[in-house]
């Protein structure tokens, strides 16, 4: 039997919200709404961690944070854990990167044959939290409200010079695949860092949204109705150093609106040259957390509200009926759930991993676990877990009260039930089903000790010599193009696809 490929597509810091069946209808999305007319459409997604490092290393391990001791967005990511690179590998995968995954550690391939590019973000250990301090900012990398106030137009950034270079890549590997010099399956990784903050687009997607009704600022929330958590992370986003106005907000929402457009552009690139070569594959569409976007008075991530939470994730895949899922699920199901379409068994390390393959309920089945979520980095002073099962969201913290809300009722997330006593049961089965799961006093020792062990070898490692982590791509420039020890005739014929015509 031929094993598929696959093209997965991520992006990051992408609400589901946005996504509830395929993109918005106000969002400027052609490509993924293409996508979304051929896939099975997962409505309520949700991220393993709402923070890069922990949440990319959880969906390509299916395991969570607690597991794979990537807590936060310096914390390495241990080369002994399985990835679906792995996994795609061993079963005869060519396997190959273009893009962020936000690897930390000196292994940057974690099962990748070939990463194309290097990483927006550093791989040392130098964004290393430190719950020793609660409430200290670090301000060279925390996050601001500047991303809020900064929002505008320029037609170079960092992070459009970044994934323009993405999508090249992966287009000019997508071509090559198709040349047929490598006979094995394929699997490429397509990962763009929009549209993350800050919130500046190019003039022609940021127009696409002038005058938008959905620029319109979210309800406020004051500070001093906010849980504890909230309040933290409006403390670690130094929110009293910069006045945010509902112009600001505004412009905020319409750059990351610009920034969805322009990357569905640059999917719809990858995606001509997949079908210009004739090729077929799985497509996965999925990003690593989602974006507060000013609702209940937050931005960026780090929490468990919907906003942050809830992430896009649509399959295409033969044998899978295009249609809406509302069943909750995980970004960690991914790993599962592609060794499952692609034939390959899991069962040597699926005691140690968390996910479970969403192929049965694409295909009807019922699904009746609970999602887990884990967080333990900046904004947090002890590790945070949720669970989200039918129209229920809980959220546990020793550190704080207790958070219950009914998502079908409350989809903003306004009504703390927890200590409401209509829902005293409801709350009582899931502190249950936490307290079996979680052992949080544990998991803080555990947290504790990887940040002090990190600030320790960090501040060793910029003492003197300094040798970098950060991957350098490898590419031959004597084997590129036409050299002396090719024959030109046999090098023009195998590069050329499709040959004859």
């Amino acid at each position: 039997m031929t094993k598929p490929n696959i093209l997965i597509l991520m992006v990051d810091q992408l609400t589901g919200t946005l996504f509830a069946d395929g993109p918005a209808a106000f969002l400027h999305a052609p490509n993924l709404r293409k996508l979304a007319a051929k896939s099975v459409r997962f409505g309520n997604a949700y991220t393993a961690s709402p923070l890069c490092a922990p949440a990319r290393a959880a969906f390509m391990s299916g395991a969570l944070p607690r597991r794979t001791r990537v807590y936060d967005n310096a914390a390495e990511f241990a080369s002994d854990i399985p990835t679906y690179a792995h996994h795609l590998r061993r079963a005869g995968y060519q396997t190959a990167l273009s893009g962020k995954m936000h690897f930390v550690g000196p292994d940057q391939l974690h099962g990748f044959e070939q990463r194309l590019t290097t990483d927006i973000y550093p791989a040392d250990f130098g964004w290393t939290p430190d719950y020793r301090k609660p409430g200290e900012r670090i301000d060279w990398w925390y996050h601001n409200l500047g991303s809020v106030t900064g929002a505008g137009v320029a037609e170079i950034t960092n992070q459009l010079e970044y994934d323009d270079d993405v999508a090249h890549q992966a287009v000019q590997k997508i071509y090559d695949l198709s040349r047929g010099l490598d006979a094995r399956p394929w699997s490429l990784t397509v990962s763009f860092t929009h549209p993350h903050d800050p919130f500046v687009a190019r003039r022609k997607y940021w127009d696409l949204y002038e005058g938008a009704p959905d620029l319109q600022p979210p309800a406020p929330l004051a500070y001093e109705d906010m849980d504890p958590h909230s309040q933290r992370l409006m403390d670690a986003c130094d929110w009293r150093g910069m006045a945010v106005t509902d112009d600001h907000i505004r412009r905020a929402r319409q750059g990351y609106f610009a920034n969805i457009s322009y990357v569905d552009d640059k999917i719809g690139e990858v995606l001509a040259a997949l079908e210009a070569s004739r090729q077929e594959a799985i497509i996965v569409f999925v990003s690593d957390h989602g974006e507060m976007l000013g609702r209940k008075g937050l931005w960026f991530k780090m929490n468990f509200f919907e906003g942050a939470a809830r992430v896009p994730l649509m399959i295409a895949a033969s044998g899978l009926t295009a249609g809406l899922i509302e069943t909750p699920v995980s970004t960690i199901d991914l790993t599962p759930t592609l060794c499952d379409l692609a034939g390959i068994s899991m069962e040597e390390v699926m005691p140690w991993t968390d996910g479970e393959s969403l192929v049965p309920l694409a295909k009807g089945q019922p699904r009746s676990t609970p999602v887990a979520m884990e967080y333990a980095a900046e904004g947090s002073i002890t590790p945070m877990v949720a669970l989200r099962q039918g129209a229920w969201k809980y959220i546990r913290c020793l550190a704080d009260p207790d958070q219950l809300f009914d998502l079908t009722n409350d989809p903003d997330e306004e009504v703390n039930l927890a200590t409401d006593p209509r829902a005293s049961e409801i709350l009582a089965h899931f502190q249950g089903v936490a307290t079996e799961r979680w052992d949080l006093q544990a998991y803080d020792s555990e947290v504790r000790q990887s940040q002090a062990r990190r600030w320790v070898v960090y501040e060793a490692l910029r003492n003197g010599n300094y040798y970098p982590w950060d991957y350098q791509p490898l590419r031959a420039a004597s084997e590129r193009y036409m050299r002396n020890h090719m024959d030109l005739n046999i090098l023009e014929e195998s590069k050329r696809f499709p040959r004859g015509e």
